[in-house]
């Protein structure tokens, strides 16, 4: 899941500030699972925005709300703002809720509208605790190796991102960079030992190809 949190409020009154209406769009995907920007935040977000206008920039800004499915689906967004926005009146604006893929989209759909980015993306992870912390896990390599280190990624997960064993500044299980953090290949050791496949440990990987992460990156399905 792509994991989000919202800018602030002063951030965000500062940015809508010229404009005389605003669209907010929430995203009921990865960010509106997490409750960063989905339909109850948009609406959320109109309020704050209604009232901090009237207060702090002594004007009546015209707010809208509307939230898609995913934001980073073309067609789900031109269809359902599209509407919308031809009801807009004035100098108009875009408040996005979703992460920087939606932002891009809903740009690339309607060049002509400024998109404000109502959160700011922080990677791809797992909510670990019920309470809102999130720990990274992914880092879209584009070269997965998890079969074989048990389900634990060295990539994102070692602090240097070392795919052959710890390094020497381990201790007692924990990261050489941060003493509060697991080290990874010490849970990649103990995962392929209860596992049974020790064997893995010790194959050698050559160094990542970083020519696949070059981005902009395309891909195009077979």
């Amino acid at each position: 899941m792509i994991v989000l949190k919202q800018k602030p409020l002063e951030w965000i009154l500062d940015a809508v500030k010229n404009y005389d209406s605003v669209l907010i769009v929430g995203c009921n995907g990865c960010s509106g699972i997490y409750q960063v920007g989905g339909e109850k935040q948009a609406e959320a977000m109109k309020l704050l925005l209604e009232m901090a206008s009237e207060i702090k920039l002594k004007k009546n800004l015209e707010v809208e709300t509307c939230t898609v499915l995913r934001q980073c689906d073309r067609d789900l967004v031109a269809s359902s703002l599209r509407p919308l926005i031809r009801r807009m009146k004035g100098h108009k604006a875009i408040l996005s809720m979703a992460c920087g893929v939606g932002v891009q989209t809903i740009s690339e759909i309607f060049p002509e509208i400024p998109v404000i980015p109502g959160c700011d993306t922080l990677f791809i992870g797992m909510r670990t605790k019920e309470f809102g912390e999130f720990y990274e896990f992914c880092r879209a390599c584009g070269d997965c190796i998890l079969f074989e280190t048990g389900g634990i990624c060295p990539v994102t997960r070692c602090a240097k991102g070392l795919l052959n064993g710890p390094c020497g500044g381990m201790r007692e299980g924990k990261c050489e960079v941060d003493p509060e953090r697991d080290c990874a290949w010490v849970l990649i050791y103990e995962r392929l030992k209860a596992q049974g496949r020790l064997d893995l440990f010790i194959k050698f990987r050559p160094p990542r190809d970083h020519r696949i992460t070059i981005g902009p990156r395309v891909w195009r399905g077979e």
